[in-house]
């Protein structure tokens, strides 16, 4: 009897393996789990996204190093060359063009040194250029004094003073007071400024030296000759006031501020844009106005200074001087004398 069951375990192993190559193609077989509610759908199978057809090369990942393309001593030499070239490129710094023009940057302070010191920031043209001539005023730059002037008139000959052109702003302690931009010496764009705490104050638009609101008026209907110019900026007289003579040359210049004459307004003679007269107004539009100004600067057909209250100078109603004095006693000017006339034949 215990012999027949040794004889028997052998078949049950065998039956189990059996049972076990049975079961396992089922369970090795491959299904598709669906989360949709409707099961009769018929479900696409979606393939492998991670590898596509552009990510092998002959059946290899693209990142396998069988393609590692070897470069030279030259061709490296000759890449990091052109790196560098590129970077010298982006670093270098733009040139200084506003409105085409080339300009050169400059700074003047003013006031107190330390926290209460102005520093006023600016440009200029490099190369000098004919101003409009309508302008209602012109600033330069006056670089032995170190001043940013403001002159009614254009100064062609004095080569210290450059034409303010571009960009301009004033700091103090850091903080921007007032901004703007120059063009051709004349005030132009938006020009704005700020108290000590950055809170604006006043905003005005010019055109070319003009606020956009101001009038005005022209010689005739063709509108090619400007005979005046009023600034107006919100409905209140405000800036730079101009008055031409038919010629083109200037007659008056001055300023208004808060709807009074304020600084210095000039008379001209109405040539070669001389001055005449200068009157003194108040120094500021809140002050009382003045009604009758005071003459404080009167010059010659000849541009010569004749009357200046300040230096106590009075020369008006005297002789003009010789222009070349110094000439020796006795001395007479020669004198061309003149051709004779031509004699007329007698007719016969």
């Amino acid at each position: 009897m215990r012999n027949s069951r040794l004889w028997l375990r052998p078949l049950r192993f065998l039956g189990v393996w059996l049972a076990v190559l049975t079961l396992l193609p089922w369970a090795c077989t491959r299904k598709t789990v669906s989360f949709k509610s409707t099961p009769d759908e018929p479900i696409a199978l979606v393939s492998d996204t991670l590898t596509t057809t552009g990510d092998t090369l002959n059946g290899k990942p693209s990142l396998s190093t069988a393609r590692k393309a070897v470069l030279t001593k030259e061709q490296e030499k000759a890449a990091k060359d052109a790196e560098k070239d590129a970077q010298r490129k982006s670093k270098k710094k733009k040139k200084n063009v506003f409105l085409g023009e080339k300009m050169k940057k400059a700074f003047v302070k003013s006031g107190p040194k330390g926290r209460n010191q102005k520093i006023a920031i600016f440009y200029y043209l490099k190369y000098p250029k004919a101003l409009n001539a309508y302008a209602p005023a012109y600033y330069y730059y006056d670089t032995k004094k170190h001043k940013i002037l403001k002159l009614a008139s254009v100064e062609e000959d004095a080569s210290q003073l450059k034409i303010l052109h571009g960009p301009y702003k004033v700091m103090q302690n850091n903080k921007v007071l007032e901004s703007g931009y120059y063009a051709l010496g004349t005030r132009h764009l938006r020009w704005e400024t700020f108290d000590k705490n950055g809170v604006l104050l006043t905003k005005t638009h010019y055109e070319m030296g003009f606020p956009r609101d101001a009038n005005v008026s022209y010689y005739g209907e063709d509108r090619s000759k400007i005979n005046e110019i009023v600034p107006y900026v919100n409905g209140k007289l405000e800036g730079d006031y101009a008055k031409f003579f038919q010629n083109g040359q200037p007659e008056w210049r001055g300023q208004f501020e808060n709807g009074k004459r304020v600084g210095i307004w000039t008379k001209f003679w109405g040539f070669r844009s001389r001055r005449r007269y200068e009157y003194q107004y108040g120094e500021s539009g809140y002050d009382p106005e003045v009604t009758e100004p005071e003459l404080v600067r009167e010059y010659s057909r000849e541009a010569k200074l004749i009357f200046d209250k300040e230096k106590n100078f009075d020369k008006r109603g005297e002789p003009e001087a010789d222009p070349n004095p110094a000439r020796r006693p006795g001395y007479t000017p020669r004198t061309v004398p003149k051709a004779a006339p031509k004699a007329t034949p007698k007719r016969k």
